[in-house]
């Protein structure tokens, strides 16, 4: 039997309220900023923001997945027992009429 990660399931409208209003501060520090998509474009020739723009998302991702396994390895939760590997059953082919 599998248990569950969490003993009761989260609601995510939280996390929805706090990602759009973060969205909309970011949208308001943008349009004070003055940024434009002209601006942007040009800044986007630069090789350190395209590095920049590949890296971060990159790593925050590997970060993400180190902290999971973590996560998981420091709840001292027992894996699922091993399995014996299946014994290969083997079939012996043979072409049929007017095969090969």
């Amino acid at each position: 039997m599998q248990e569950a990660t969490s003993p009761k399931r989260r609601s995510f409208s939280l996390y929805a309220v706090v990602s759009a209003a973060l969205l909309s501060v970011g949208v308001i520090v943008a349009i004070l900023a003055g940024v434009s998509p002209a601006s942007a474009a040009s800044l986007a020739t630069n090789p350190e923001a395209q590095v920049m723009v590949f890296m971060v998302p990159l790593t925050i991702l590997v970060l993400v997945m180190l902290f999971e396994v973590a996560r998981f390895a420091l709840r001292n939760v027992a894996l699922p027992a091993e399995t014996k590997p299946r014994r290969q059953v083997r079939r012996y082919w043979s072409p049929g009429h007017n095969e090969g």
